[in-house]
């Protein structure tokens, strides 16, 4: 598949192609791409394989936005150590990298600062954030995500403000939304998360990113429910029915568990039933994670057993 394609896939309102039509060889925004969708499909194998490989890259921007992006897929499983290090990695790759004006008014050329670049870097600005700006907001709002699952919430809100500076875009914004609420709802702070939630779908609906819209839902419901917001029960359950049907209708198995698992708290007559649907699916993903994948997954506190 070509970028297009691809691009439209990862972060507009196309179906999700074939697997097999990812997984051929192609420039590194193609691969980097293609890993995105295979990511959201719960093939972490597969995204891994890619992801490896464009982590070495010449260019400072695809290696960090590889590295950000295999961060995301162990945090999905609960890996936020393993995540860590690799947004890390992610940050430090794009660090000293400027964006700047390039030869001429449509074009923008980014340099390495104090040192050799490691390679032509892609122009930009990219309308969904893959440049030099949203490279490092990725990582820092990923180092934001990782510290505070490992309970630092004052070093998320720093990384989190950070990544806010760097002005990348709707996606940037988007995930910025979700990092925002779950710091709130950390701190204990239900009313305060639900800014960041509506300002998160409000941002991906208006983009008509169907993946982040169903993400943006399931953050609002949550935080919603921690509110106690008038009518919470029935907004978040319509939220995550929504957010539900089309993460099923859709392939999205990164986001069909969590969804149901949400579900599965706020409708506790079918508790039973959304939890039976939590083990089937990550049975299913866990088959396609690469060992390290299974491995995060076995240990988090947060990731239920498939049978157990």
């Amino acid at each position: 598949m070509h970028e297009p394609a691809l691009r439209a896939a990862a972060f507009g309102s196309d179906p999700l192609p074939d697997p097999a039509a990812v997984r051929r060889p192609g420039s590194p925004r193609e691969r980097l791409l293609a890993a995105i969708v295979l990511g959201a499909q719960g093939r972490y194998a597969a995204a891994a394989t890619l992801l490896g490989a464009l982590r070495r890259d010449a260019d400072p921007v695809a290696a960090s936005l590889a590295a950000s992006t295999l961060a995301s897929h162990r945090r999905q499983l609960g890996g936020h150590r393993a995540a860590r290090a690799l947004d890390g990695e992610a940050f430090a790759a794009v660090a000293t990298v400027e964006t700047g004006p390039g030869p001429d008014a449509s074009t923008r050329q980014a340099r390495v600062l104090g040192g050799e670049a490691r390679g032509t870097v892609e122009t930009g600005p990219d309308p969904d954030g893959l440049d030099a700006p949203g490279a490092r907001a990725d990582a820092l709002l990923g180092l934001a995500a990782d510290n505070l699952a490992l309970g630092r919430l004052a070093a998320a809100r720093r990384l989190a403000d950070r990544a806010r500076a760097e002005g990348a875009g709707w996606r940037a914004e988007v995930r910025g939304g979700w990092v925002g609420a779950e710091i709130e709802l950390a701190a204990g702070q239900g009313t305060a998360a639900v800014p960041h939630a509506e300002r998160a779908l409000e941002t991906a609906l208006a983009r008509g990113a169907r993946r982040h819209t169903v993400k943006s839902r399931i953050v609002l419901a949550v935080a919603l429910r921690a509110a106690e917001a008038p009518d919470h029960r029935k907004i978040s359950d319509d939220l995550v029915g929504n957010a539900m049907a089309t993460a099923e209708e859709c392939e999205l198995l990164s986001l069909s568990w969590p969804a149901a698992l949400v579900a599965a708290d706020l409708r506790p007559g079918h508790a039973e039933e959304y939890r039976f649907r939590v083990a089937q699916v990550l049975h299913a993903v866990l088959r396609s994670a690469d060992p390290c994948g299974r491995r995060v997954a076995g240990e988090s506190p947060w990731v239920p057993v498939p049978g157990g």
